[in-house]
């Protein structure tokens, strides 16, 4: 689609600063739907086809949610861009206002006009997934911590005629934090089994070794139910664990790793897979002991069944058949 003028958004959690690009236009709106409507009556006025304008923001978690669910209704192309690839995208910059980094958003997505992927919001059942995802994230980071200050306690307070409320309390919220995790699970697999095409692909996904409920679930959600990434290897890419190397000349030869840059919950769900698949896949467990003989570091190691483990989930995804462990079939 050829697009002939973009708007940059800066998107705080009131106010939605808007810039558009070719004609040197800047706007304020409320964040809010009297504010949505606003802005594509503002933009009408000043382009003759909405179809060739681009509208582009950050992906700021809830608060650009409610314009992406707005301009997905109206039929509005747009584009959610990550901050730091825009940041990174400014060149050298002194100062900040929102403003400008409308103006930097706006030329961002000027300059990728003709290369950039318009954005396609994920359906309702996967933001629902992601948001209970996220909250039982939340609750077990906070159980916990509780466990942790109830043991530490329990080991260094025995000597102390310290108040029973102390314990008591925090096994309370133990035990709560444990009934809301479980109802939050529920949840989720309610929500997968009312679909028929999350069903079906979330039973391929879980019948690879090593990948549970949590892992599947997030792979769903994060990969749009496989929509987004082509292969497993840009996903891996994505989730931190594919190698790059490092050198340039003749004097910089550094060792070939992987990069910060990643989705380190999917990063942390991968590795806790591939301990699972260690000990319980008999392949991947001589797979790991052969490696660990030869002398091979464990981490690469571990990090190669991570990629193993990604490369199967999509194997599976894209044939449209279970996995097969055909290692119990071998003679």
């Amino acid at each position: 689609m050829k697009f002939t003028n973009t708007i940059g958004i800066d998107v705080s959690k009131k106010i939605l600063d808007i810039h558009d690009y070719v004609h040197q236009l800047t706007l304020q709106v409320n964040n809010n739907p009297a504010g949505h409507k606003e802005l594509l009556k503002w933009v009408k006025q000043n382009n003759a086809e909405l179809s060739e304008v681009l509208i582009c923001f950050e992906h700021t978690g809830m608060y650009s949610l409610p314009l992406a669910l707005y301009l997905t209704e109206h039929k509005q192309c747009y584009v959610m861009v990550p901050g730091l690839e825009i940041k990174r995208s400014m060149g050298i910059s002194r100062g900040k206002n929102d403003s400008a980094d409308a103006l930097a958003i706006a030329r961002y997505a000027h300059l990728r006009r003709e290369e950039i992927i318009i954005y396609q919001l994920p359906s309702k059942q996967l933001l629902e997934l992601k948001s209970l995802l996220s909250l039982r994230e939340k609750m077990v980071s906070q159980r916990a911590g509780y466990q942790a200050s109830k043991k530490e306690m329990k080991a260094f307070l025995k000597i102390v005629k310290t108040s029973s409320v102390i314990f008591d309390a925090q096994e309370t919220m133990i035990k709560e934090l444990n009934k809301q995790i479980l109802r939050i699970e529920k949840q989720m697999m309610e929500i997968i089994c009312n679909d028929e095409h999350l069903k079906k692909t979330f039973d391929l996904v879980t019948s690879v070794k090593g990948v549970g409920v949590i892992l599947g679930t997030t792979m769903l959600v994060y990969t749009n139910c496989f929509t987004s990434f082509d292969d497993w290897r840009k996903f891996a890419c994505y989730c931190g664990i594919a190698p790059f190397e490092y050198q340039s000349g003749t004097s910089i030869k550094g060792k070939t790793k992987i990069s910060p840059f990643a989705n380190k919950r999917l990063k942390s769900l991968l590795s806790n897979a591939a301990c699972s698949s260690i000990q319980h896949n008999p392949e991947m467990k001589l797979y790991y002991e052969r490696r660990i003989q030869e002398g091979k570091n464990k981490m690469s190691t571990q990090n190669i069944i991570r990629n193993k483990i990604l490369a199967r989930v999509f194997a599976v995804v894209n044939r449209g058949t279970q996995y097969v462990d055909t290692l119990k079939y071998a003679a």
